[in-house]
């Protein structure tokens, strides 16, 4: 009897447990979710990151419409090279700022050439502050030109393109607040001043 009354009182403390461990439970069920982490990372941005992201779109994209021109104008095999780097570079960089403007509720510029055309040009100077943006004229002029003429302009042009995107990233750091758009305005920064520098080399030498 006395193994059977011991048994009984063992099997209530462990029902009791479960039970309060069901009520605990449903108590927290009741409570709000947390956030995962990326959704707090997806809100924690400002305007100084939706500008970055609006203006850099358009920027990159002139950059690589830029590079395409390259493989039949140039006579430099440096020249190509560095143009498929900053095609390979910049592409996936836009679809990346296209999808935070997406995330965050914001209008994302259209990377569509047909739609934005050689117009892209007339967002030249520091309009909209993109600066280095070529102009309609400048863009006509690269075009028509070859062999080493297209080099130097070509080189010219992409300098000016690259200090007004690193210009656009260093008011990123100093502004912005989404974690992913700063590392990215930091290696913009790292890699167009290191184009830059490979580019007034090759200006120098031409």
């Amino acid at each position: 009897m006395k193994r059977t009354r011991a048994f009984a009182i063992a099997i209530s403390a462990v029902a009791a447990i479960a039970l309060a461990g069901c009520s605990n439970g449903q108590e927290a069920g009741n409570a709000p979710a947390p956030q995962a982490p990326a959704s707090q990372e997806q809100a924690a941005h400002n305007a100084a990151d939706v500008t970055f992201a609006q203006g850099m779109i358009p920027h990159h994209q002139q950059a690589i419409e830029m590079s395409k021109l390259v493989p039949e104008r140039s006579q430099s095999q440096q020249v190509k090279d560095l143009a498929k780097q900053i095609e390979a570079a910049q592409g996936p960089e836009i679809q990346t700022l296209t999808g935070w403007l997406r995330d965050w509720g914001a209008e994302a510029p259209s990377t569509d050439h047909a739609s934005m055309g050689h117009d892209m040009g007339d967002m030249g100077g520091d309009h909209g502050g993109m600066g280095g943006m070529m102009s309609a004229d400048e863009m006509k002029q690269l075009e028509q030109a070859k062999g080493a003429e297209f080099d130097r302009m070509f080189l010219d042009l992409m300098i000016k393109h690259h200090e007004g995107a690193v210009t656009m990233a260093q008011a990123e750091l100093s502004g912005g607040q989404f974690p992913a758009a700063k590392q990215m305005a930091q290696q913009i920064i790292d890699t167009q001043q290191a184009e830059i520098d490979t580019m007034r080399t090759l200006l120098s030498q031409s």
